[in-house]
């Protein structure tokens, strides 16, 4: 799908592929999986792949496994389309474990600090370029969790400054584009609302929300600035709808672990039970459900997925177009799991 505020050589197809795993996101998987996820990566996408990766993930080892893997089984430079989210900048380790997200990433060798500024984000951007080796370029760029950025803040003076940090960063990645190194600019963060305050500031070719719109949470105000987006024909990839795999089964939530146990989680697994017998009664995976609704919505022109299995990368390219029967959604809508008044199913 081409839109107008991207560059004319970018074709978004509708699923994208994303790299936690090869950065060992919560396991660390032997090289010849991550090789055999991007080899059938490759092969359901026609040798036509769009990687979204992070210099976060992995600190910087999701970057280095892609470049490695690409150049192992001969793919094209032209043929791929990279992605990279930047503000993580390598360090070396020197704690028995990383200090950036504890407990999330296993078997690192390294450690990432966060580096948002305008020199921050260029030192981010050429790291980066080296860890996915010269073979292969970066063509979509963005700052990396802005919102947890200025989330940190200790006062409201000391968020004024990250958000002119932020900014910065942004003026950088423009500069890249104006000189051609990359494609286009835009945004990644789980706060949407971060990505609405930053929209009035910096101009964005492509928007990715995260954990933000999903079958399970899907807010008016969201949607709202969804459509607003849309009439301005900024391109909306939507991630991480599995709510970091909880909805297909998992026991992350949102990146933290849930307990049964817990008068706090459990609302989340009666929701998760209630969903799973409605996708039973009508024969609907529960991940093809969370693709079609996290789609559902117009501007949303790509979803990214993410799997730790190679046996699920087929399932999960052609998630974006399978069918599911209105029935479905109604009962959805009966059982309260999607909101009444939800306009696009």
């Amino acid at each position: 799908m081409k839109h107008e505020n991207m560059a004319s050589e970018i074709n978004l197809p509708p699923v994208i592929f994303g790299t936690s795993c090869l950065g060992n996101l919560y396991q660390e998987l032997p090289y010849e999986t991550k090789l055999k996820i991007v080899a059938n990566i490759i092969r359901e996408t026609g040798g036509n792949a769009v990687f979204d990766t992070a210099g976060k993930y992995g600190a910087g080892l999701a970057l280095e496994v892609i470049g490695r893997c690409l150049k192992d089984l001969n793919i094209p430079a032209g043929n791929i389309v990279i992605s990279n989210k930047l503000g993580w900048l390598r360090i070396p380790l020197k704690t028995q474990e990383p200090t950036f997200e504890p407990g999330a990433w296993k078997g690192l060798k390294h450690d990432a600090v966060q580096k948002i500024s305008y020199d921050g984000i260029l030192e981010c951007h050429e790291q980066g370029c080296g860890l996915l080796g010269r073979d292969y370029k970066v063509d979509l760029v963005s700052v990396h969790d802005p919102d947890e950025y200025l989330a940190a803040a200790k006062d409201p003076e000391n968020r004024k400054k990250r958000l002119s940090d932020i900014v910065g960063a942004y003026k950088a990645l423009h500069e890249l584009k104006e000189k051609g190194e990359v494609k286009a600019v835009g945004i990644g963060s789980k706060d949407w609302r971060v990505i609405r305050e930053l929209d009035v500031l910096v101009k964005f070719d492509w928007v990715m929300l995260a954990v933000s719109f999903t079958i399970m949470q899907h807010p008016p105000e969201l949607i709202s600035f969804i459509d607003n987006l849309n009439s301005r024909n900024i391109s909306i990839i939507n991630s991480a709808v599995f709510h970091a795999g909880f909805l297909t089964g998992g026991r992350y939530f949102d990146y933290r672990e849930l307990s049964p146990s817990s008068s706090e989680d459990a609302p989340l697994f009666h929701w998760r039970e209630k969903f799973n017998g409605i996708c039973m009664k009508h024969s609907v995976t529960p991940s093809t459900a969370c693709v079609k609704f996290a789609m559902s919505a117009p501007g949303i022109v790509s979803i990214a997925l993410n799997t730790s299995n190679p046996e699920r990368v087929r399932e999960n390219a052609i998630a974006a177009n399978m069918e599911i029967s209105s029935a479905f959604w109604n009962d959805m809508k009966t059982h309260k799991l999607i909101s009444r008044d939800y306009p696009y199913l």
